[in-house]
């Protein structure tokens, strides 16, 4: 990996593309330390405690922190990804949409500007939302009973602000996926968890040091150990999860013989590798969004009952929620799948070849053939993907059901799979444009 980081420094465009991406994260990093106008700063720094044990904790943390801060940037990426969902599940729906996405470059243009308009509307709703939870909480300057015309100004340049900063990060997003390294979504994403290393060093040190307090020499012992366990966990996850990202299902490809003038081109066999983990972390990514509109609506209403049902049963800890998040990873990983791979197309372009699966007849037989196995494999990548993202929840529901929290492990695998899985995609990305400038040894 390093390697290929060096190979890909030593090419000016991709060092002004690597540049150009470290810039745009630096950017969004500011933007999550602004703060927007009528917030109470000193009142805002206790918002972090109040979201522990809620899904709010999972939403600070993809956010980098900046929604606990409640800074220019804390509605971060999900009025993004929530508005890519809405229109993909559209294009699909709707017959206009999907000749529009079919329609080549103009058509990807088109959806890519609806995109962007439903991201606006969402953001509107969610910033509305989130002023009004922030309201409740009382972290903001203004008050309804006191301030009067000035209050709703208020409202209406905190609604504005925290709507444009999901605009602005969109935009990021988009420049990081036209002129940057890798996803934009992704890298965004992978920075924010990034950011928060020292906050997790930090605990980490704190255990130590409470451990020692409370037990003394033992206690430092004690908190030692469950440091380097913490850690030895750490880098088994990590390996588990590059191993299966790079495992692959590799269909058999013939290739027939033919007769070219006085030339004879074929008769040698190649492979169709799938990944197992075709779908990579974005059914996580997705399924995280969907899980936190219930209590981004339960925002406009602070007291009510909506809001009661929604803080009982999308707590992290309840069966309710950590069913319905597997339920959508498993649903999402079909999804993105089905949007992404054409068993059909694949199977045409083997035959138009002159290729075909040893056993197995061209044509529709092939990709039947081939959709049945990415049908499996797909399975075994929602499997790993819930092991991987879901058990550290269950595993902190049960140990919260007798008392003793370890609210900190509840999302450490989803924040590994992003940071290995985006780290990954990243070198492949490189590896994959060196290959196209004929970069010699770039695997060595």
């Amino acid at each position: 990996m390093l390697q290929t980081f060096k190979n890909a420094w030593k090419t000016p465009e991709l060092k002004r593309k690597l540049l150009f991406t470290a810039l745009i994260i630096v950017l969004y990093r500011i933007g999550a330390n602004l703060y927007v106008p009528y917030v109470n700063i000193n009142s805002v720094q206790n918002l972090a405690s109040l979201y522990e044990g809620s899904i709010f904790q999972f939403v600070s943390l993809l956010s980098g922190d900046a929604f606990s801060k409640a800074t220019l940037f804390a509605l971060s990426v999900s009025p993004y990804i929530t508005a890519s969902i809405v229109m993909q599940l559209l294009t699909i729906a709707i017959p206009a949409l999907e000749r529009i996405s079919k329609d080549g470059a103009e058509g990807k243009k088109k959806i890519t500007k609806y995109t962007r308009w439903v991201t606006v509307g969402l953001a509107l709703v969610t910033a509305y939302g989130y002023v009004k939870l922030l309201e409740t909480y009382g972290m903001l300057t203004i008050s309804k009973a006191t301030d009067g015309a000035l209050y709703y100004f208020g409202i209406a340049v905190m609604v504005a602000c925290f709507c444009a900063g999901a605009a602005i990060i969109m935009w990021l997003a988009e420049l990081i996926n036209d002129h940057g390294i890798g996803n934009g979504i992704s890298m965004i994403l992978f920075a924010n968890i990034i950011s928060r290393a020292g906050v997790m060093t930090q605990q980490l040190i704190s255990m130590v040091t409470t451990n020692g307090y409370k037990m003394g020499a033992w206690g430092y012992v004690l908190g030692v150990a469950e440091v380097i366990l913490s850690l030895a966990l750490t880098v088994a996850v990590i390996g588990l999860i590059v191993w299966f990202t790079n495992s692959e299902r590799r269909i058999p490809i013939q290739y027939a013989k033919r007769v070219v003038g006085r030339k004879m081109y074929g008769g040698q066999s190649s492979n169709l590798p799938l990944k197992l983990n075709m779908s990579g972390v974005m059914p996580v990514i997705f399924a995280s969004s969907i899980v936190s509109i219930p209590a981004t609506i339960a925002g406009f209403f602070p007291d009510s009952g909506f809001a009661k049902w929604v803080t009982k049963w999308f707590s992290y800890t309840s069966v309710f929620y950590i069913a319905l998040f597997i339920v959508l990873i498993f649903a999402f990983a079909y999804f993105y799948i089905m949007i992404s791979f054409n068993p059909v197309e694949v199977a045409n372009n083997i035959r138009s070849q002159g290729g075909s699966v040893p056993g197995i007849r061209p044509g529709k037989p092939t990709s039947d053939y081939i959709k049945k196995i990415l049908n499996r494999i797909t399975l075994l990548g929602a499997i790993f993907l819930v092991v991987i993202a879901g058990v550290p929840m269950i595993v902190n529901a049960i140990t919260t059901a007798f008392n003793v929290s370890f609210s900190s492990i509840a999302f450490g695998g989803t924040s590994l799979l992003i940071i290995v899985g985006v780290a990954l995609e990243v070198v492949r990305d490189i590896e994959a444009q060196l290959a196209m400038r004929n970069y010699k040894g770039f695997l060595d």
